[in-house]
């Protein structure tokens, strides 16, 4: 599917932002390893999601329901899986990390496996510290990469955890360990990136019974204890919200963005403070988030290891500015579902723009734009953050622009509602 962006200039529109990606996987999963049977409200209906769903219906997981509703009967840490369970995890890097750990749980061998993009993207920081608590976790193509097979048990102890590739490793192992045999606690070294996601689990496990103890982002601990199943409602995204602050700051105007809680502890929700820095203002009552923007923007420097899935997005609002921008933080970028910092420099470039990439930062130097071809490449966070900019210079086509289901799959409808699109 291909889209094709006018320019847009003095926007005043309203959405609601849908449910959280990361708090529907990790809701999916503690609810299934929970003693009873959970409803998970407004859960997110996207491709991604349903790859967890079907992974815990292959793991012996019954859960029933519809986009709105989700009724998941939890098995008390002691999954059914029948021998020879293969799961298929497509794209999802989330689903496959985070079901890993949950695999070990079965007493079976679990093969897990996916798409050719997804055997790119590494996972041996996550199958070391679990074969060093019982797992016997085997590379089936290259070393350090899926596809997985997936023997042994989670008997606990004490690891060390990789994580200057991704959080979700640890993650991981936090939402499987109140099912281990012993305590578990983690290791994790400084310079980690995406650590916000880490509050996002603690947070779910919390929700659902669980305490996690903890010391900043150093040391996580926790004892075995069953999850208590439980009604939990998914909050909004601040990921997908993103781009329609991204999209008035760029091109002028007003958003308001229905269904976010302004506490939330999203690391995405670190754009707002980004945009406001550039020149926006920002106001919220209730649930409700309202950005507006002049339409002449600075130029920052911020450090992005926090929140990669907004980066590509703050790209694009650079793209626009009155002066450069520099942003750090961005070296894992390159094991997303795409290179995501040659995504970065292919559509700025191909709109006339000046963006470059050196020593782990990516700098963009404001220049006049033009229309041009994007290619999606696949990934959702490439079509969406091209729609920005595609809208803020207008005569910008957007080719495998369908790729957005993988997370957001009401996107184009949406922008089409607003008649932006």
């Amino acid at each position: 599917m291909d889209v094709t962006l006018g320019k847009a200039e003095g926007i005043d529109i309203r959405v609601s932002a849908p449910a959280s990606k990361s708090y529907t996987h990790r809701a999916l999963i503690t609810a299934a390893l929970a003693d009873g049977r959970s409803v998970i409200e407004q859960p997110l209906d996207a491709a991604d999601t349903a790859i967890t769903v079907n992974g815990l219906t292959r793991l012996g997981i019954r859960i029933d329901g519809n986009r709105e509703r989700l009724v998941v009967h939890g098995c008390g840490g002691a999954l059914g899986c029948r021998e020879n369970t293969e799961l298929w995890m497509g794209d999802s890097g989330t689903s496959c990390r985070l079901l890993t750990s949950v695999a070990l749980l079965c007493g079976n061998p679990v093969i897990i496996s996916g798409s050719p993009r997804l055997h790119e993207r590494p996972i041996g920081g996550l199958v070391e510290p679990l074969n060093s608590m019982g797992g016997r976790i085997r590379y089936l193509g290259s070393p350090g990469f899926p596809p997985l097979l997936i023997e042994g048990e989670l008997a606990g102890g004490v690891v060390s955890v990789e994580n200057s590739v991704s959080s979700q490793y640890a993650s991981s192992l936090l939402l499987a360990a109140p099912c281990a045999r012993s305590p578990v606690e983690l290791k994790l070294p400084p310079g980690g990136v995406s650590l916000a996601y880490l509050d996002v689990t603690v947070d779910v496990m919390a929700s659902f019974g669980v305490h996690v103890q903890r010391r900043g982002y150093e040391r996580f601990k926790v004892v075995p204890a069953p999850y208590r199943a439980r009604k939990y409602r998914v909050e909004g995204d601040y990921s997908s919200a993103s781009y329609f602050f991204a999209i008035a700051a760029a091109c002028g105007g007003r958003v308001r963005v229905d269904n976010l809680i302004p506490e939330s502890v999203q690391g995405d929700r670190g754009l707002l403070e980004a945009l406001i820095e550039m020149g926006c203002t920002v106001s919220s009552r209730g649930s409700t988030i309202t950005l507006e923007s002049g339409g002449r923007l600075q130029g920052i420097e911020r450090d992005m290891s926090a929140s990669p899935d907004i980066v590509q997005t703050l790209c694009m609002v650079a793209a626009t500015a009155e002066s450069p921008s520099r942003f750090t933080g961005i070296s894992h970028l390159e094991f997303k579902e795409s290179d995501r910092i040659r995504a970065i420099l292919h559509v700025i470039k191909t709109l006339g723009g000046e963006a470059y990439c050196e020593q782990g930062a990516i700098t963009i130097r404001p220049v006049p734009l033009h229309g041009g071809v994007i290619a999606a490449g696949n990934d959702h966070r490439t079509a969406m953050s091209a729609a920005v900019l595609g809208l803020a210079v207008g005569g910008v086509t957007i080719t495998g622009a369908e790729c957005v289901s993988k997370s957001f799959p009401d996107f184009w409808k949406i922008l089409h509602e607003v008649r932006l699109a």
